[in-house]
């Protein structure tokens, strides 16, 4: 909203131009986000203490975590707020891509207070049984991509990494495609938030590299010289991703071990949610598999434990995700947090290295 006044007073006033620069706006809100998510950190803790706003501890979870039983949860609503401050001020609002990103990405969160809220109330782990939860992070999904594709917004085109000029044409059934896409990631994310930052590092490095994503695939001059798909619009995206990165580093401020909050599902489902839909706007849908590989293994190690136990009565993982593998085997938490974060930061290096190697 207030991007479109000072563009508008630019042509007046020339020291307003910088608010018609992609870049600079960038910046601001990453500074903005992060701002906001620092200064308001504090008392949006307390609120949540206040309301005895607990995060409730699985029974059969590692020994250690007993201890976190209580921690304030719902976290991520300051991650939502840190977000949607910047984009009121300076994103464009006219861009269908950014409502596009801004819709799964409040609608996932809103799923994820249901969660909680129910959690919360009954204080254990339980809260909307899951194929009601599945199916409404479908509906978001599916609904959004429906209406971007009816108005010409994105392509039905799925882009191989690693080769040029080539892609698979889906046509309606990419809404199918994408709907997965997102909520696999949306779902991937939440398994991945168990131990303190190891979810949000990882979502801050990915939303970096489709910072930079979104800028060349938005960019006609860049797209066509690395020869990846020019999206049009994608580039307003870019100080989106921005204020997702600076959000979450402002969490981190309070997340980091030990904890002193916790995301909740609101924060953790808003956030893959974001992930996915970023990857479908930038057509970097199967690329989100080597990018997102930490979430990926989170979520493969749970499929792969209740099938191995549902087929043979044995487990492959002493407890799954694989994280609390790692925890029971001896190994100290915050170890297991930063490995993981150097993996992130390895695929995300991996993920750009695909930019020239078409």
């Amino acid at each position: 909203m207030l991007y479109k006044l000072l563009t508008e007073l630019a042509d007046s006033f020339s020291v307003l131009n910088v608010f018609r620069y992609i870049t600079f706006r960038t910046f601001i809100s990453f500074f903005t986000a992060f701002f906001v998510c620092w200064a308001w950190g504090p008392m949006f803790i307390r609120r949540l203490v206040r309301k005895q706003v607990g995060q409730s501890i699985r029974d059969d979870g590692p020994e250690s975590h007993k201890k976190k039983q209580g921690t304030p949860t719902m976290g991520g609503g300051l991650i939502l707020g840190g977000l949607l401050v910047p984009a009121l001020l300076w994103i464009d609002l006219s861009n269908a891509m950014v409502w596009g990103v801004l819709g799964v990405t409040i609608g996932f969160g809103a799923v994820g207070y249901w969660d909680d809220s129910l959690k919360v109330s009954k204080k254990n782990t339980k809260g909307v049984p899951g194929k009601i939860r599945l199916t409404a992070e479908f509906l978001i999904s599916s609904v959004t991509i429906l209406l971007l594709i009816f108005n010409n917004v994105i392509s039905t085109d799925v882009a191989v990494p690693f080769l040029k000029d080539f892609s698979v044409e889906l046509g309606w059934f990419y809404v199918v495609f994408a709907s997965l896409v997102i909520v696999g990631c949306a779902n991937a994310v939440n398994l991945t938030d168990g131990l303190d930052g190891l979810a949000i590092v990882p979502v801050i490095i990915c939303s970096g590299t489709f910072m930079l994503f979104s800028y060349v695939a938005g960019h006609i001059g860049i797209a066509e010289y690395l020869a990846i798909p020019y999206v049009p619009g994608a580039g307003e995206l870019t100080p989106l991703s921005a204020s997702v990165v600076a959000a979450g580093l402002g969490f981190l401020w309070y997340n980091s071990y030990p904890a002193q909050v916790f995301m909740g599902d609101i924060g953790s489902l808003a956030l893959g949610g974001f992930l996915g839909v970023m990857a479908v706007m930038t057509q970097n849908e199967l690329l989100l598999v080597i990018l997102g590989g930490v979430f990926v293994v989170e979520a493969l190690s749970v499929i792969t434990q209740v099938v191995s136990f549902k087929l043979t009565g044995k487990r492959v993982f002493r407890m799954a995700p694989i994280h609390h593998h790692f925890e029971l085997k001896g190994m100290v938490e915050t170890k297991i947090i930063v490995r993981f974060w150097i993996l992130s930061i390895l695929l995300a290096v991996l993920s750009l290295a695909t930019l020239k190697l078409r």
